[in-house]
């Protein structure tokens, strides 16, 4: 069984959670609501999500139910000795299904935010080492490319400006499928390489980097945007390739929402509509990111600290290809299997924060 130490914060929750669950549907049948199409459907939303969280609750209420009985009769000196050894079945039966059960709504509880959201913008930038710190970004992307091949989720390009070499100064990538923020929401912040770079001609070992930012795309963004007054839209010819229609059509797109100082610009398409469209997306995803950080919640201020806020100025992460070693900076990792992380074989470095992230959540309940 879980211990009490973590169960009796998590079952606490797991009550008023009942409560509210319980209330919401004693105010959906009333007539006034039930008439109000815009609160009945608001209702049903939050009712709906609250109902993945209840019905494994009420599988544990069932299990240490079947756990008190069982206990009962086999304290009971009167109890009849088959009905005993049923009971002693039972208890072990009903005792593991608890114990699994509180370890899903465990996880649920701290977790399930994170686990709704299925689309996520993935902002890769060279940092500090110029050509090498550019090649570095495109590893980084071909890396997360591989590994969502292997996940089954989706990857965009939204937009990119390659290097000389073959690089990127920047890549923007939309990632979709489910619970893909659980995979890869502890990306973000600064990736160091260290290597011999291609254009070192003397087989020493710098030092580059890249930063990666992650932003959450979930469905319904709550984000009240005046694309006339509050976003001023910029119009230019893109550069780099594409040919004529990149000479000849101003189809690049810049915006820039006033009141936060966010930009936003979108090159990739040949299309102004698609850029515009694409520009749009990120904006909202940058301006949602940038309301949550003033929104976070003392769950979400402990998790910056004991895994990482996702800052792209904080080191996360170092990859060292002269010793085939990843460390993850935050939990003090070291695998020697970097050529197999560069791969896409991100599972137990990914599993090891998730892992970690779980635990200084569950304590912060």
């Amino acid at each position: 069984m879980a211990t009490a130490s973590t169960s009796e914060p998590v079952l606490r929750k797991l009550e008023e959670l009942r409560a509210r669950y319980e209330a919401l549907g004693e105010e959906m049948n009333r007539p006034e609501v039930a008439g109000d199409p815009q609160r009945i459907v608001a209702l049903n939303k939050e009712h709906g999500k609250m109902r993945r969280m209840m019905e494994p609750y009420e599988a544990y209420r069932k299990a240490m139910a079947a756990v008190g009985e069982s206990q009962a009769i086999l304290s009971d000196p009167a109890s009849d000795p088959e009905l005993k050894a049923l009971a002693e079945e039972e208890l072990s039966l009903a005792t593991s299904q608890a114990a699994a059960l509180m370890e899903e709504m465990k996880a649920a509880l701290v977790t399930g935010e994170d686990a709704a959201i299925g689309s996520v913008i993935v902002e890769i930038r060279a940092g500090t080492g110029g050509e090498e710190a550019a090649l570095f970004a495109g590893n980084l992307r071909d890396m997360y490319q591989r590994y969502c091949d292997r996940q089954g989720f989706t990857v965009e390009v939204m937009d990119a400006s390659p290097s000389d070499l073959g690089g990127f100064k920047e890549v923007i990538l939309n990632i979709k499928g489910e619970g893909v923020y659980q995979h890869l929401g502890y990306e973000g912040g600064g990736h160091r390489v260290q290597r011999v770079p291609i254009t070192e001609a003397q087989g020493r070992v710098h030092t580059s980097a890249a930063t990666v930012a992650v932003l959450p795309e979930p469905e319904d963004i709550e984000i009240a945007i005046d694309w006339e007054k509050d976003v001023v839209e910029h119009v230019s010819r893109a550069g780099g390739p594409g040919g004529q229609n990149v000479n000849k059509v101003s189809s690049a797109i810049r915006l820039e929402h006033l009141p936060t100082g966010i930009t936003v610009s979108m090159r990739d398409e040949k299309s102004q509509h698609k850029n515009r469209a694409k520009a749009r997306r990120v904006m909202m995803s940058r301006l949602y990111d940038h309301m949550m950080q003033g929104q976070r919640s003392q769950r979400d201020a402990n998790r910056r600290t004991m895994i990482g806020s996702g800052d792209r100025s904080e080191r996360i992460r170092t990859y060292n290809f002269p010793q085939n070693r990843c460390t993850d900076h935050r939990i003090g990792l070291d695998l020697y299997c970097l050529d197999r992380i560069m791969n896409g074989e991100l599972d137990e470095l990914i599993a090891a924060l998730q892992k970690y992230d779980l635990e200084q959540r569950l304590r912060s309940l």
